[in-house]
């Protein structure tokens, strides 16, 4: 899709969308706080169904320094990328989500399951193969050790024992380290999604920061209505007190009474994976009309 008129900058919001590994949940967690978004995988410039935006599509690790310097008004990118650049941009929201789910991620020093390496100590002298040069080097200086940083252009796993004698690497649950025979010594940062927006237009164009802060607000809305159902049900006023005694509930039960005296409506938010067990419990209360529903958003 060819590129907005950008002209008139004003009326126009670009923003930066990860490409790799974190697009499919980017897309999908637009998608959920009401963006659609198409465009060929390869596309920089998919379409997206609100005039006032302009999607760019492009990797994290170029994300934080495009939009200190432009063309990029706002964009979502790691806080670790943010860091590694030195970045001068203003952080807006976390977004807690990952590729495979909604975590956050862990840089780590790994080497192979057989080294000697088992503290940050001992990584004196030693060669350490890493993505994240930058934070490498400033790990390194908080422990107050001495040692080689080099570049990865990728596959930094397979340079453990190689070409390397540790590596610096992101990880989300360990499980990949483990499948390639390395061992985690110790943990150098813990990161996040983050939304991030130039500081100039932060803070010099209101028409452009509220279009942030909705964006921002949507998508925390969209996340933290992940793994959780709405469940309503008729309760009589007598079993009113043992119905809400079982209900792990976000908040406390909505309550209206029904027409029929004796009786109440209740409305609550849970998590989606009680629910099985949930239900039969409230049928057992006399709990009634029982009905389960989706949640695409919850705005705090």
């Amino acid at each position: 899709m060819p590129r907005k008129n950008l002209h008139n900058r004003k009326k126009i919001l670009m923003i930066g969308l990860p490409k790799g590994s974190l697009e499919e949940n980017t897309l999908s967690l637009f998608a959920r706080a009401g963006w659609k978004i198409k465009g060929e995988s390869r596309e920089l410039f998919p379409g997206i169904d609100d005039p006032d935006l302009q999607v760019l599509m492009l990797r994290a690790q170029e994300m934080a320094l495009s939009v200190q310097d432009g063309p990029l008004d706002c964009g979502l990118t790691g806080r670790d990328w943010v860091i590694e650049q030195g970045a001068r941009v203003k952080e807006v929201c976390a977004l807690t989500y990952s590729k495979t789910g909604f975590r956050k991620v862990r840089w780590v020093v790994a080497v192979p399951a057989n080294s000697k390496i088992k503290s940050p100590k001992d990584l004196k002298g030693k060669r350490i193969a890493t993505e994240a040069v930058h934070l490498a080097k400033k790990y390194l200086a908080r422990n107050r050790v001495k040692a080689e940083v080099t570049f990865s252009w990728g596959a930094t796993e397979a340079k453990a024992g190689i070409s390397a004698d540790a590596i610096i690497e992101v990880t989300e649950s360990g499980s990949s380290l483990k499948a390639n025979n390395l061992r985690i010594v110790d943990t150098v940062m813990e990161s996040e999604t983050v939304l991030i927006a130039n500081r100039q237009v932060w803070e010099t164009n209101p028409w452009k920061r509220e279009k942030i802060e909705i964006i921002a607000m949507m998508l925390k809305g969209a996340l933290a209505a992940a793994g959780r159902v709405g469940l309503k049900m008729n309760v009589p006023e007598k079993g009113l007190k043992q119905v809400i005694g079982i209900l792990p509930a976000l908040h406390t039960p909505t309550l209206s009474q029904l027409s029929d005296r004796g009786w109440y409506s209740l409305e609550v938010i849970v998590e989606e994976r009680v629910v099985r067990e949930l239900i039969p419990l409230l049928k057992k209360a006399g709990a009634g009309g029982i009905i389960e529903y989706p949640l695409n958003k919850l705005i705090y």
